[in-house]
């Protein structure tokens, strides 16, 4: 018999863990039992589909809030932590600018937040800003920026880390501001960076496009400082040893 409901399971393309729960439900009322197998089923596509999320979202580390400090950031009066962890700032389609010093813990949070998201059920994407650009200079390049944008288009949140870390020339900068005029008022977007607005002319060299480009940005933005010290330095080797 379990023979012949793996066959058809195989045929309906409903995969062998129905059949394992088969084994494991210990009711008698066919309804109920009926009832408790495709809540089991549904529990195991709603875990499968967020474990891909993640996969797909390209994120560096696993990196959660369970163990996150918020005690050096200033938030702005129209968020809060709870906003954060609920991803309302995503359902609102509102970005993030999480600006400070190299090590203050914007890379974490980023990437726990979006790791939220993706358990969320919303899709997610992580980069580096420079590999994102050099992924756009080369899909162009290769005649695929369309297959490209249509993938990055189906993303709820972006997170672009390391925001200025490296100057990009013209096209690169061209690429990227399509992206964020793309991005607006359709989805989030979330900005790490150590770089504060009126340096951003030092990326793009272009001063009417970077204007328009945190135009788009704060329009929707919420900007969190963080202030605290370097947590790499902080916990170094060697400091400890001094």
């Amino acid at each position: 018999m379990i023979k012949r409901i793996e066959e058809n399971c195989k045929k309906l393309k409903l995969g062998k863990t129905l059949v394992d729960n088969i084994k494991k439900i210990e009711l008698t009322d066919k309804y109920e039992f009926i009832l408790k197998l495709f809540e089991m089923e549904v529990e195991h596509r709603d875990i499968q589909r967020r474990t891909r999320n993640i996969s797909s979202a390209g994120f560096y580390a696993m990196k959660t809030l369970a163990d996150y400090s918020f005690t050096d950031i200033t938030l702005p009066d129209k968020i809060n932590i709870v906003d954060l962890k609920s991803a309302e700032f995503i359902k609102n389609k509102e970005n993030l600018i999480m600006y400070g010093n190299p090590g203050t813990g914007k890379t974490h949070l980023a990437t726990a937040l979006g790791i939220e998201a993706c358990r969320m059920d919303f899709k997610t994407g992580f980069f580096r800003t420079a590999s994102l650009v050099n992924k756009l200079s080369e899909a162009k390049k290769a005649n695929e920026l369309g297959r490209l944008y249509n993938k990055l288009s189906k993303l709820n949140l972006l997170i672009l880390d390391e925001w200025g870390y490296v100057p990009l020339d013209k096209e690169g900068s061209q690429l990227l501001f399509q992206i964020i005029s793309d991005c607006y008022e359709t989805r989030s977007v979330i900005i790490t960076t150590n770089l504060e607005f009126s340096k951003w002319i030092n990326i793009f060299y272009d001063k009417e496009m970077t204007a328009a480009m945190i135009d788009r940005l704060i329009h929707h933005s919420h900007l969190l400082l963080f202030e605290g010290e370097s947590y790499r330095v902080k916990n170094s080797l060697i400091r400890k040893a001094s």
